[in-house]
């Protein structure tokens, strides 16, 4: 049985689109430390790939942690967050949940190198979400109910201002047409 947190591989790549956007809007943070490191960028453009139907779920899915291993090569917390944003995008073929994922450590990032950007952030984000996007992440289940994955109550994105980022932009979704 699939997770509530999977999504369908239609929705997956309705989502993962968005989740790049996400992601590269906060890639300069990463490529100012790391200017030589194309691994984020590449996860960037993959999950675009993966979106447009280029790519297939399966060979995504086992590429999914490269850019996250680009966070061990910057020290400061949003050139990290940066490349985890971007890890999450690539990680949408495998759960649509990652896509929320993305933008959660864009906030992240966001909230280390520019704090009063941060409401800013998040409301890019929602305009930059088209109808169908909304449609899909409103399938997911509100972060900390669902008792595995990333949005598991001890999941990697339930928790500090990944968690609360999700809790805004699932609550801000649900009132949004």
């Amino acid at each position: 049985m699939l997770s509530p947190q999977s999504l369908s591989e239609p929705d997956r790549r309705l989502v993962a689109a968005w989740a790049a956007d996400c992601a590269d809007r906060v890639l300069p943070l990463f490529e100012r430390e790391a200017p030589d490191d194309d691994r984020p960028r590449d996860a960037i453009a993959r999950a675009r790939a993966y979106a447009r139907g280029e790519l297939d779920s399966a060979g995504e899915i086992r590429r999914r942690f490269v850019a996250g291993r680009a966070a061990a090569s910057v020290t400061s917390s949003a050139a990290i967050a940066a490349a985890r944003s971007a890890a999450q995008a690539s990680g949408v073929a495998h759960m649509g949940a990652h896509a929320l994922g993305a933008a959660a450590y864009a906030v992240k990032a966001v909230s280390t190198a520019r704090p009063d950007d941060v409401d800013a952030e998040i409301e890019w984000q929602l305009q930059r979400m088209t109808p169908a996007v909304r449609a899909a992440l409103r399938q997911l289940p509100s972060v900390g109910e669902d008792a595995a994955g990333p949005f598991g109550a001890g999941g990697l994105l339930a928790r500090g201002i990944l968690g609360s980022t999700i809790r805004t932009l699932q609550t801000r979704i649900a009132s949004r047409a």
